[in-house]
């Protein structure tokens, strides 16, 4: 993509059919827009420079069609897979955990979820009518992007907001050449997948 400028927010369409999201980073550029699209069997998803969709930047597609322990794809608008992302399996139903692999599918990092107690509360109560419009004001998951070293890079945080619309990717640690790429990728995959849990 580009040279990111930390924090950058993805903040959900509530208006639109589609899940969808814009992310923009700290000086207020748009860095993407996500965009997951519908009626299909397998996840495929559009990254493209901003809303007009005019260019595309990245797709992300899925392995299989069932997504319990799908593996997430990264290619350029050649088709030219450069990372992925999977799902650990058994090992997500309790607390989100996935792998992020390189373009010669070597583990480079892992997201793991920062304290499970907050999705499950954050699951519960917004199955309850009405009060499930305000579960984002006062439940917020976070997740880390941690490397082989077990040294968290980058933090996602789901913010305070009416339901459950903004997340928040912070940098806590330098990363390595390219991999601020695959690691922004893989958040935009995950932050799909898991908001659509709860």
């Amino acid at each position: 993509m580009q040279d990111y400028i930390f924090p950058i927010d993805f903040t959900f369409h509530i208006g639109t059919l589609s899940n969808d999201f814009t992310a923009v980073d700290a000086d207020k550029k748009t860095v993407a827009y996500v965009k997951q699209k519908l009626f299909k069997f397998k996840e495929d998803v559009g990254v493209y420079e901003n809303e007009s969709k005019t260019k595309l930047l990245y797709n992300i597609k899925a392995d299989r069609w069932i997504d319990f322990s799908a593996c997430y794809s990264f290619s350029d608008p050649n088709g030219n897979e450069f990372g992925k992302i999977g799902r650990k399996g058994w090992a997500s139903l309790w607390k989100a955990h996935y792998e992020i692999f390189d373009k010669n599918k070597q583990l480079k990092y892992t997201i793991r979820e920062e304290n499970a107690w907050v999705k499950v509360l954050d699951g519960l109560v917004g199955q309850i009518p009405i009060i499930n419009l305000f579960t984002g004001l006062f439940l917020n998951p976070a997740y880390l992007v941690m490397n082989g070293n077990n040294e968290t890079v980058v933090r996602l945080s789901k913010e305070k907001s009416l339901v459950g619309r903004r997340f928040k990717v912070s940098e806590l640690k330098k990363m390595k050449g390219n991999d601020d790429d695959i690691i922004i990728l893989s958040l935009m995959m995950m932050v799909l997948l898991e908001r659509r849990k709860g």
